[in-house]
């Protein structure tokens, strides 16, 4: 183990972790403010890398698009077999600047965890994990204003993303070609354009998290995702949309709130089927006999809305047990020849507020069956 006492302008973080034997050990990097030029390189497994909280501070001053942190083993991607193993990053921040690239980019590491790391204002993504195969975590971090995504997972599988903080980022997370997702208990705010973007993966959950005011669209599905459940979220104040499923199979989304999401808080493609929609409340401001917001407002976010569910061209669908109040549209609306729809046992109240006189309340089209 080496232990940094010396001050940030001697202490040089880079020969601390290049002289780690094989068998790994701890860096832990004193308080202080440390200027990079290029990335700090990881190259050896079983290292933690440890600051002294926030006021460890590692900022990004590459002038190339590099990462301020990047983990890999030297002889990865050429060969795919050499990988680094529990690789842990704990307790300090890293930023940097539009100019900069990646906050954090780790390679072809198994077992990696982040845990108490604060990842701001990176001029790419804030934290990448690529080929990180086996069971990596994140808990408890706090990921803000990077010029993409704040998470970036992509080949990664048994994925614990729990109890951080997103805020004000392009995309929140975007997890793609991966399994076993567990997303739970975060909290996602004020994104530039869309929350949660999962595409070509299976068997995962998204629970419990708080995801609000995003640009676009609070939850994304696409590119052949199954078994996914989305469930117990409140998914509030989108300007896009709630949940959209451009192409996703064999999904759950259940247990859901969707106060004031202004264009269709579900919306499900014809590339999509066989879905569970269920025990959801979708809603606006209203609270016993008024509505809290304004029916107009300068801007979008501040006026009431609240939407329904849209069906186009999808099939083999179930919506039961929802409440429906308070909407600008029908509760359902059903286009582009969907069939096989099974919807009963909801209460719709209120809804059609803003649609032309006579509109049903389930508007079902052209569906069959």
């Amino acid at each position: 183990t080496l232990r940094g006492a010396e001050s940030p302008a001697t202490f040089d973080i880079q020969a601390a972790l290049d002289a780690l034997p094989p068998s790994g050990g701890v860096v832990r990097i004193p308080a202080g403010t440390y200027e990079l030029r290029q990335p700090l390189v990881i190259r050896t497994g079983d290292v933690k890398l440890e600051g002294s909280g926030t006021a460890t501070h590692l900022v990004n001053r590459s002038p190339d698009r590099q990462p301020a942190v990047l983990i890999k083993h030297a002889d990865y991607p050429k060969n795919r077999k050499a990988r680094l193993w529990r690789v842990a990053l704990a307790d300090f921040r890293v930023s940097g600047t539009k100019e900069s690239g990646d906050g954090i980019r780790a390679e072809g590491v198994d077992e990696i965890y982040l845990r108490g790391v604060a990842v701001d204002h990176n001029g790419g993504h804030g934290i990448v994990l690529r080929d990180c195969y086996e069971d990596p975590r994140l808990i408890g971090n706090i990921i803000t204003y990077n010029a993409a995504a704040g998470l970036l997972l992509e080949g990664c599988h048994d994925i614990v993303v729990n109890a951080n903080q997103f805020e004000e980022n392009q995309d929140a997370v975007r997890c793609l070609n991966s399994f076993n997702l567990c997303m739970t208990g975060n909290n996602l705010d004020d994104h530039l354009r869309h929350g949660v973007v999962i595409e070509n993966t299976y068997g995962s959950i998204v629970s419990g998290n708080m995801i609000e005011e995003c640009n676009g669209t609070a939850v994304i599905l696409d590119r052949d995702c199954y078994g996914i459940t989305i469930s117990a979220n409140t998914i509030a104040h989108h300007v896009g949309g709630g949940v959209h499923l451009p192409d996703a199979w064999g999904c759950a989304i259940t247990g859901n709130t969707f106060p004031l999401v202004h264009a269709g808080s579900i919306r499900v493609g014809p590339g999509s089927g066989r879905l569970t929609i269920s025990g959801n409340t979708f809603s606006n401001s209203f609270i016993g006999g008024k509505t809290k917001r304004p029916a107009t407002h300068k801007d979008p976010m501040g006026r009431d809305a609240g939407t329904g569910i849209v069906l186009e061209g999808t099939q083999d669908i179930v919506i039961s047990g929802n409440v429906f109040g308070g909407l600008e549209t029908p509760a359902v609306t059903a286009s582009k020849g969907c069939t096989r729809l099974l919807i009963t046992n909801n209460i719709v109240a209120d809804v059609n507020r803003n649609s032309s006189p006579g509109t049903a309340a389930i508007v079902l089209g052209d569906a069959t069956e």
